[in-house]
């Protein structure tokens, strides 16, 4: 397992075809300042460079992550503030344009923009003594931006719970809900998530990149929308040597070799 480039607020670990990137401000609730927003967006950044097929999102400590760093938000002016909104969709945008099966692994409370992490990444595995809040409905700051991928997540009034009450839901209804994929005992999480990750990540790395910003590119758009984008993509796709070797495997019936 090789750890790359040092960075002050989180780690980075490449371990076979996966990168593990793991928040470790555990004293300041892996919240998100500044300086962990750029450094989580270089981490994906390179990441999403690599030739690795899978990223775990982890955090150390009590906390995954209890959102903005308030220290941070509470010194800027408002041109300061939207800077760092800013720099944190940057962060969210990043994890859904990389190629790789991005899974979030949630030991514990995540909360504000650490739920907004969660629900950004493509997949999400939680300990079920994990929580989810959008507290800022019970704040004085509303968690305005947090909610944008949750809502894409869960339903209108599952979202509208979440974020006027500012209640924290536990892990087994963050699945029912659609924010999570499972809640495991938190003894079997790195089981659960090494699981999925390797189910999602079978086939031609190719086509599931390609595949992942697609299905990005349609969601929410009104239905002939949606096939206006995936048609011209599958046709196109057709002809790559990963769809040529995986139609050839299926009529030889034989296993496929990926070309990537």
């Amino acid at each position: 397992m090789g750890v790359m480039d040092a960075y002050q607020h989180i780690q980075v670990k490449r371990d076979g075809e996966t990168v593990r990137i793991t928040m470790n401000r555990p004293s300041r609730r892996n919240s998100l300042s500044e300086d962990h927003l750029r450094e989580l967006t270089a981490a994906f950044s390179e990441a999403g460079q690599s030739d690795a097929t899978g990223i775990v999102l982890g955090a150390n400590g009590p906390v995954f992550s209890a959102g903005h760093d308030f220290g941070d938000v509470a010194a800027r002016d408002v041109n300061g503030v939207r800077d760092l909104l800013n720099i944190c969709t940057n962060l969210m945008q990043t994890i859904q344009s990389v190629p790789q099966v991005v899974i979030a692994r949630v030991h514990a409370l995540a909360t504000a923009a650490g739920c907004q992490l969660v629900a950004t990444c493509d997949l999400a595995v939680a300990a079920e003594s994990a929580g989810f809040a959008l507290p800022g409905g019970k704040g004085g700051w509303f968690c305005h931006t947090p909610a944008v991928p949750v809502a894409r997540n869960i339903g209108r009034k599952r979202l509208m719970e979440l974020a006027l009450t500012g209640d924290v839901v536990d892990a087994t209804t963050a699945a029912e809900w659609g924010l999570i994929n499972y809640a495991v005992p938190d003894d079997q999480l790195d089981s659960a998530v090494d699981d999925l990750l390797a189910r999602a990540t079978r086939g031609s790395r190719s086509g599931k990149g390609i595949g992942k910003q697609t299905l990005y590119a349609q969601l929410d758009r009104p239905e002939a929308d949606a096939y206006n984008i995936a048609i011209p993509v599958m046709a196109a796709l057709s002809q790559s040597a990963a769809a040529k070797e995986g139609m050839a495997a299926f009529l030889e019936k034989r296993h496929p070799v990926w070309p990537d």
